[in-house]
C-alpha cells in the first residue's frame, strides 16, 4: 500500500510539506520523559522524522485501519508499538504506566476532546506538541482580558505554559482544510494541585463564560448565590488564572457555610 485516502468522517487532513513536519518535530524537546506518543500519524508524515530522534521510545496511536496498514508496511520499527484505537477512550495508565510526551497533527473534529483528556492526565503529559486549528490554537494561547480567551485557555493555562509557534496555511495539507492551522507547544508548568477544589474551579470556569457577556453577579448568581465584591461587576475574560483561583475558594468558602 502506499497511499491512503483521507477520510472526511474522522477529520483527516494529511501534511505534504516535510519541512513543516520536520519544524514540528524538532519543537518537541526531550526533557523529562523519552516516552512520546503520536496521535493520528496518517501516512507518517511526522513519525519520518520522529524515529529519527535520538533515544526516544516512541509509540503512535491511529483509528484509521488503512493508516495502520500502511504504516505497518513502511515503517517496520515501529512494530508492536501501534495502538489501533480512539486516543478519546484509551486507558492511559494501562498503555503508558510512565510519563510520556504527545505530539501530533491533531484530528481537528476533535482537537478540543484531546485537550481535555490531556487536562485529565497532566500528571502524565509533561508536553504536548500538537498543529490543531488555528482559531484554537489562539483561543488556547489567548491573556486574559482577549475576546478569545475561554474555558480551555483557563483550564490549560492553569496547569500548562502555552506557546503559539507558527501558523500553518491551507495548501500543504491534502485536502486543504478550509481554515488556517498553527502549531502550539503546552509544557506542564510546576504546578501540582490549585490552592482550591479543582473540580469546583472546573465548575466556576465553566459557568463563568457559558454567560461570558454578562457580569459574574449574573452568570454564577443562580449556582452559587452570591458573587464576592471584588468579582460581581467583572466579566470572565477579565479574570487571569489566580483571580480565578481566588473566586472559587471564596465561593467555596460560602458554600460550605451554608
Amino acid at each position: 500500500m502506499n497511499y491512503v485516502r483521507a477520510k472526511k468522517h474522522l477529520g483527516q487532513h494529511f501534511l505534504k510539506d516535510i519541512n513543516i513536519a520536520q519544524k514540528i518535530v524538532d519543537n518537541l524537546t526531550i526533557e523529562d520523559t523519552n516516552q512520546v506518543l503520536e496521535v493520528g500519524p496518517g501516512m507518517g508524515v511526522l513519525t519520518q522524522f520522529l524515529i529519527q530522534k535520538p533515544n526516544i521510545q516512541l509509540k503512535v496511536i491511529e483509528i484509521d485501519s488503512e493508516s495502520v496498514d500502511y504504516l505497518s508496511s513502511n515503517f517496520p520499527i515501529l512494530k508492536n508499538n501501534i495502538l489501533e484505537a480512539n486516543f478519546l477512550k484509551l486507558d492511559i495508565n494501562k498503555h503508558f504506566p510512565e510519563p510520556f510526551n504527545l505530539i501530533g497533527n491533531f484530528p481537528y473534529n476533535i482537537s478540543s476532546q484531546i485537550f481535555f483528556k490531556v487536562l485529565e492526565n497532566k500528571g502524565k503529559i509533561p508536553q504536548i506538541v500538537g498543529m490543531i486549528q488555528k482559531e484554537v490554537a489562539e483561543r488556547i494561547s489567548a491573556p486574559h482580558g482577549s475576546k478569545t480567551y475561554g474555558i480551555t485557555s483557563v483550564l490549560l493555562q492553569a496547569y500548562y505554559d502555552i506557546e503559539y509557534l507558527f501558523t500553518v496555511n491551507e495548501n500543504v495539507f491534502a485536502p486543504p482544510p478550509k481554515v488556517k492551522s498553527a502549531v502550539i507547544r503546552l509544557k506542564r508548568n510546576r504546578v501540582k494541585q490549585l490552592d482550591c477544589d479543582e473540580v469546583l474551579f472546573f465548575k466556576v470556569v465553566k459557568a463563568a463564560f457559558n454567560q461570558r457577556r454578562k457580569m459574574l453577579r449574573n452568570s454564577l448568581k443562580q449556582a452559587y448565590g452570591v458573587v464576592p465584591d471584588e468579582f460581581a461587576t467583572l466579566r470572565p475574560e477579565q479574570l487571569n488564572i489566580s483571580q480565578f483561583i481566588s473566586l472559587t475558594r471564596q465561593i467555596e468558602l460560602r458554600l460550605k457555610n451554608l
